[in-house]
């Protein structure tokens, strides 16, 4: 999917800002946590038993990836959702989460991509799968005394199911839920390349970037081609991020499962577009953790 920055002009606490500071320091140039290979005391699955409850308390946010394993076109891997996932929740955490007390969860790969199942390869599950994986999830974490969970989706189709998991988990285990996403998707509302005419929503322009800066060895830009669905451009209503909203599965566009247009991408735009999400999500991830309901 192609998304843009999920929030803008936050406004940050004492904890927030320092944290920030900070962050704004290590994703300059080689300096970046995840550049390096640096490997967070902040990945809640390396503690140990005798460590979690000292460590792990009712001030902590649980952060938790959710990627896809499906198709991206020919010129992208299928792992491309769960690449972004992984390496924007790892940096947010290397940079910010001793000042804002975050923990990052192991990532779930397989999720909600019935869009892409005509192609092989894809993995997915059913909305109700997911929904009773993400209940069993929600359960066992709220033994460790965290209060908050934030989910860090890299999927745009998981948007809409994951929306229902939050208030499902606030209602039956009393965590606070947050959906976060490091681009919202054109389909719920997000921005989109201006060749894209506000259709590149799937292994377009800035994912292609995106995975040109993280893992560049996994993408061939001999094979990337432009596929935009230039007549639904034209609608008013009935268009992606439209008022009205239907559905759609990925070859309804064309054979190759590209809806967007990929071939100018580059590793410096991907770069600039991961360096500035993961600054807006710290920023996000400091209002999240002084967040409360109430005046």
């Amino acid at each position: 999917m192609r998304w843009h920055p999920v929030v803008k002009g936050l406004h940050l606490g004492v904890r927030g800002r320092r944290g920030f500071a900070d962050h704004r320091r290590n994703v300059r140039g080689d300096r970046t946590p995840y550049a390096r290979g640096m490997m967070s005391h902040r990945r809640m699955a390396d503690l140990r038993a005798s460590e979690l409850p000292g460590r792990v308390s009712d001030r902590s946010t649980l952060v938790l990836p959710l990627g896809a394993i499906e198709q991206h076109g020919p010129h992208l891997p299928y792992s491309t959702d769960l690449l972004i996932a992984e390496a924007t929740g790892a940096a947010i955490v290397d940079a910010v989460g001793d000042d804002l007390d975050l923990w990052l969860l192991p990532s779930l790969a397989y999720t909600k991509s019935n869009e892409h199942a005509w192609n092989a390869g894809t993995v997915w599950l059913s909305a109700t799968t997911m929904l009773a994986v993400l209940d069993d999830i929600g359960r066992s974490l709220a033994m460790t005394g965290a209060r908050k969970l934030a989910l860090l989706n890299g999927h745009g189709g998981n948007t809409a199911l994951l929306n229902v998991a939050c208030r499902e988990l606030r209602l039956k285990y009393g965590f606070q839920t947050f959906l976060l996403h490091p681009f919202v998707p054109p389909d719920h509302g997000g921005a989109s390349a201006a060749n894209e005419l506000g259709m590149g929503i799937h292994a377009g322009m800035d994912e292609t970037s995106m995975i040109l800066h993280l893992r560049p060895e996994l993408v061939d830009m001999a094979l990337a081609a432009r596929n935009v669905p230039e007549r639904l451009a034209e609608n008013r209503h009935v268009r992606f991020g439209g008022s009205v909203s239907f559905g759609w599965l990925s070859n309804d566009f064309g054979p190759s499962g590209v809806i967007g247009d990929p071939t100018g991408a580059n590793a410096d735009h991907g770069k600039a577009l991961f360096e500035s999400c993961v600054a807006t999500l710290s920023e996000a991830f400091a209002e999240i953790s002084e967040f409360e309901f109430g005046n």
